[in-house]
């Protein structure tokens, strides 16, 4: 499956501050033994000693801050690594106990530099559902250390060290259904980083104001398909609360045999009436169909059954196995 779940550059860009701000990319792009974060992890340090995502638990900060202010002072990008297999770590002082090292590429990310550009661009391209590759230079005798984006364009490495990340879209949700229990599973997929699609057909139930970042349509449930580009979909959970607005999304999501992973709320009878309104149609869900949708976590509120819905799909994006509610809703 084409999907990222560590969606940490959209998330960063999304809270970077709009304003011309001057700001230092710090990029791990290498790892031996046990660290908080992998290569590919990023974070923006902000002039003003603030910043956005973590490289560590907040052991490192302190100390990548103080590199940062140098790599705004002399605009130049620069490699910084961390040992913490020492019991002491005596060199760096942070105790992180993490045993394991790290290097972290930092360049300077303000507005139309190099860096802000490249990573942009790859947004924009996983944003579409497409995939895309950044390359982080961070050794080399030709090359000006930094983030590139991969393109035919860019000079030979030759001699150059680069870590290549290749990033393909973060998860994409699409959600049957705006009432009102559908806002916490949408703002909990949105907090991952993931794109999150809305749809109904009540116009009443669509404010953007209850929906922060997703995209909204109002659309009848017969007509799924031809509004939604359903194989750009990961997952999809039907919970309109309406038996036959559900049963048409369904048919619909049948009949297109994507996205693989279909969440339906309510309980087990409910989900066999729908099976009888389908009817052999249901055959086509065989595999896909998760219900009631959700982890048994013993989920009783709009925000616990949210976790629970975003969690399972999480686990069955990763690959992992989970228990499936006994029942999370009754619709």
């Amino acid at each position: 499956m084409n999907v990222r779940l560590d969606t940490g550059l959209e998330l960063m860009l999304e809270f970077a501050p709009s304003a011309h701000a001057s700001r230092v990319l710090a990029t791990v792009v290498a790892t031996a033994g046990s660290t908080y974060r992998k290569a590919g992890a990023r974070m923006l340090l902000m002039a003003d000693g603030s910043y956005i995502g973590l490289l560590s638990g907040g052991c490192l900060e302190s100390d990548l801050q103080l590199h940062a202010r140098e790599v705004l002072q002399s605009g130049a990008a620069r490699v910084v690594e961390y040992d913490t297999r020492a019991p002491d770590d005596i060199l760096f002082g942070v105790g992180a106990g993490c045993e394991g090292t790290m290097r972290v590429l930092l360049e300077p990310a303000g507005p139309m530099s190099p860096a802000e550009a490249a990573l942009a661009a790859a947004a924009r391209a996983t944003s579409l559902g497409e995939s895309t590759s950044l390359i982080m230079v961070h050794n080399s005798a030709r090359m000006r250390l930094g983030t590139y984006l991969d393109h035919p364009s860019l000079p030979a490495a030759e001699a150059s060290q680069a870590f290549v990340q290749r990033l393909g879209p973060p998860p994409h949700l699409l959600i049957c259904g705006a009432a009102p229990d559908a806002q916490p599973v949408a703002g909990a997929a949105r907090a991952l980083g993931w794109r999150v699609s809305v749809v109904d057909h009540r116009p009443g139930y669509l404010v953007a104001a209850r929906f922060a970042g997703a995209e909204l349509h109002a659309a009848d449930p017969k007509s799924l398909r031809s509004k939604i580009d359903l194989a750009r979909c990961h997952a999809a959970v039907v919970m309109s609360h309406h038996l036959p607005s559900d049963a048409a999304y369904l048919r619909e999501l049948a009949q297109a045999a994507v996205p693989a992973y279909v969440g339906l709320l309510g309980p087990q009878a409910r989900r066999g009436r729908l099976a009888q309104e389908l009817g052999p149609l249901i055959e086509s869900l065989s595999g896909r169909i998760h219900g009631p949708v959700g982890l048994d976590i013993g989920a009783i509120t709009p925000e616990g059954i949210a976790l629970a819905i975003i969690g399972q799909i999480h686990a069955w994006l990763a690959g992992r196995s989970y228990t499936e509610a006994v029942l999370v809703h009754e619709a």
